[in-house]
């Protein structure tokens, strides 16, 4: 085969491959229009309006306030991104400028590992370590807070690698012209490195934040998984990808319509994020 029938297959190849994601992301964003659509049609305002989440046979006409775990998943994804924001940025900082090169091969190989480290490992670590010491300060310890605790570790790998890759795209002859002026390294670091890798660090926290949004398991094995708004860090409460895995399973009905109308909202929020993404990389090459 020639050279040019060969990029042609690979350019055709490529094109199939990424027709074939942006199909399977349709068919799941329509899957999740239709099943959402007796919740919508049938519960409307009473998933705001409802006294709670009671959606059991028991209930008369069944309960669908979803409110509670919309305000849960926010509450813990912004905790967590809290703190991971400036520790993994820290994390970066301190890979790319602090460090001696051998320590800092070695410092990255241990984040790339805590990255790879399944949730499910964090969520056990969470209820027989913190659950317990955030139970002695107040009953009954799985809690917004642990939730929150467990999620930053969770994402901080994240954020730290993206944003050390960011602050290794800025070129290294604008650190040379910083240092020729007779800036310090921090000065370099404030008035060079982070305005120039603004954008990728940007990027690395709502890509975490995304995560964030969609981590399962290890959530609901530290969060108390119970429907309400928290008044407080030290209160449990449930996330949206709480509610349905551990709903799903038995829902008929408008509660399971609910679900996946849960399922949308969260695919709502993780568009949003990715759009907000793609609007600041745009408008940072706007203004290079």
């Amino acid at each position: 085969m020639s050279p040019a029938r060969t990029e042609r297959a690979v350019v055709w190849s490529l094109r199939g491959a990424a027709l074939a994601a942006a199909a399977i992301v349709g068919l799941i964003v329509a899957l999740l229009l239709v099943e959402s659509i007796p919740a919508i049609r049938n519960l409307a305002l009473r998933l705001v309006t409802d006294s709670g989440w009671y959606p059991a046979p028991a209930a008369t006409d069944g309960s669908f306030r979803i409110t509670p775990m919309v305000v849960g998943t926010l509450l813990i994804t912004a905790g967590a991104v809290v703190i991971a924001a400036p520790l993994g940025l820290a994390s970066a900082l301190f890979c790319r400028f602090f460090a001696p090169p051998g320590v800092a091969a070695i410092y990255r190989r241990l984040v790339e590992l805590l990255a790879g480290i399944p949730g499910v490992i964090y969520g056990f670590w969470g209820l027989v370590v913190l659950v317990p010491l955030i139970s002695a300060l107040r009953p009954p310890g799985a809690s917004v807070l642990t939730a929150i605790v467990v999620l930053a570790l969770m994402i901080l790998p994240t954020v730290a690698l993206l944003s050390e890759s960011a602050l290794r795209d800025v070129p290294q002859r604008h650190l040379q012209a910083a240092a020729a002026l007779g800036l310090s390294r921090w000065g370099t670091i404030a008035g060079v490195a982070l305005p120039a890798a603004r954008s990728g660090i940007v990027t690395a926290v709502i890509l975490a934040t995304g995560r964030a949004i969609g981590e399962t398991l290890a959530v609901v094995m530290v969060v108390g998984n119970i429907v309400q708004i928290p008044s407080s860090l030290l209160q449990p409460a449930r996330a949206l990808t709480g509610n349905i895995a551990l709903e799903m399973g038995y829902a008929s009905g408008d509660h399971r319509s609910a679900l996946f109308f849960s399922g949308l909202i969260l695919l709502v929020l993780v568009m949003l994020l990715t759009a907000l993404a793609a609007w600041l990389r745009g408008d940072e090459h706007d203004h290079a």
